[in-house]
Parts: structure tokens; sequence; C-alpha cells
């Protein structure tokens, strides 16, 4: 068994030179819940990529770029994730993954009309999910973006809303997910982000200070990837096709 992670993009520098990139923070959060391997593939190279059927799931990670800049990469990476969801396989995007996701399959994304949203915010599920099980209707976790999805891709649903995003988690089918918060970030990383974008969100009219002070909440991004890796493909029975 097999997870296989897209890497759509890399964490700020300093924060990768001290804590590491997003393959190794999903792969921590996921822990013990996935008894099978890890792989890794950078989407954005020239190189073949893998198809639909050489891992068990996929995840797609966050990245700096734009969904709307349709660089050639984001389009073949789009083709792949349209071919995964074919094949019935699980797919979980998050952050720039989750709008990739959207896009490919169908939907709109736009710079979020309601602002930059970062730091620990409000999840508030609208809809039950296996993505979601143990978790409360409403909890804190950790994000950042500046594109939303603004529709949904046809025969998608809304699972969660944030106080700027009203599609911020999303699911197609039985098996393709996305999230645009980040559940592998905790609050040393997202401190990071704001310490970087410190001045972008000040110039924005918000307040950096009090967002850092609510990095400090606890979140629940860890129950989420657990949940990936345990009841959408474990117990779904994905991984033993």
């Amino acid at each position: 068994m097999r997870i296989l992670i897209l890497v759509t993009g890399q964490t700020i520098p300093d924060i990768a030179a001290r804590r590491g990139d997003y393959p190794a923070w999903i792969r921590e959060k996921t822990g013990d819940a996935w008894p099978g391997e890890w792989a890794t593939v950078d989407v954005r190279t020239r190189a073949a990529l893998p198809g639909p059927r050489d891992a068990d799931a996929f995840v797609l990670t966050g990245s700096s770029s734009s969904v709307t800049e349709r660089a050639p990469w984001m389009l073949r990476t789009e083709a792949l994730v349209r071919d995964i969801a074919a094949a019935g396989r699980p797919v979980l995007g998050i952050c720039f993954g989750h709008q990739l996701v959207a896009q490919a399959l169908g939907g709109e994304v736009k710079r979020n009309p309601l602002g930059r949203e970062m730091g620990a915010m409000r999840v508030n599920r609208v809809a039950d999910d296996p993505l979601f099980a143990g978790l409360p209707r409403a909890f804190d976790i950790h994000g950042t973006h500046v594109d939303a999805v603004v529709r949904l891709p046809p025969g998608g649903e809304e699972l969660a809303t944030t106080p700027k995003d009203p599609i911020a988690a999303l699911r197609v089918g039985k098996h393709v997910r996305g999230v645009q918060f980040h559940p592998e970030f905790d609050a040393d990383v997202m401190r990071g982000y704001l310490h970087a974008r410190r001045e972008i969100v000040r110039s924005e009219g918000g307040d950096p200070e009090a967002l850092l002070a609510g990095a400090n909440v606890a979140t629940r991004g860890e129950t989420i990837l657990r949940n990936f890796a345990t009841s959408v493909i474990v117990a779904g029975g994905v991984a033993s096709l």
C-alpha cells in the first residue's frame, strides 16, 4: 500500500531550513494511521507523471503559486487528477491542491473576494464526511490563502466553511476531497508564515500581532490527515483494490 504525495510547491525557505517541508509534515501528522509506504513526486518538473493506479491514494500539497496561472505543469497535473478520480483512487487536495482538484474537475478558482485568510481559523462543518470523523461541528485549524474555490465542480458538495471561505472543504463522489486550510501545519509553522508575511498582512489592513497570538490555538489537523488514511482509504476498502 502506498500514498503518493504530489508536490506542487515549497514552504518559505526559513521554515524549510528549520522544520522541513510539506511532505514531511503530512507524514508526521498522519503518523501510524497509515500502515503502508509513502512516496513523493514533484509535479512541476518535466519528468513523466505517475499513473492513476501507481498508488492507493494521492495527496496534493500547498503552493505559493496560483492555479489561475494555468501553467503547463498545472494543466498536466489537472489531467492526472481527472484520471485519478476516474480510477476511483482517493485524493486529498490541500490549499493549492484543493483549488487544483476543484478546477480540474470543472470548478472555478478566483482571488478570494473577501481577501487574504491567514492564521488560526474557525472551520464550521456543514455536512458529515469520514474526513471529519471525531471532530466537533466547529473547530480551529491553521491556513493561509489568497485564492479560493468560488464554484464547486459538477457533483461537488460543500463540506465546511470558514469566515472568509464558503467552500473551505469539498467532496466530489466517494473518493475526492479538498481542504482549503492546512491540516499539516502546527503553531510553529503558522507563526513562521505570519512573521514572513507580517508587512503584507499589515498593508492589507490586517493585524499580524493578533494573528501571531492566535497561532497558539490548538488545532485539529492531525485528526483530518489520520482520518484520510483510515476512514477514507483503509476503511473504504480502496487500499485492497
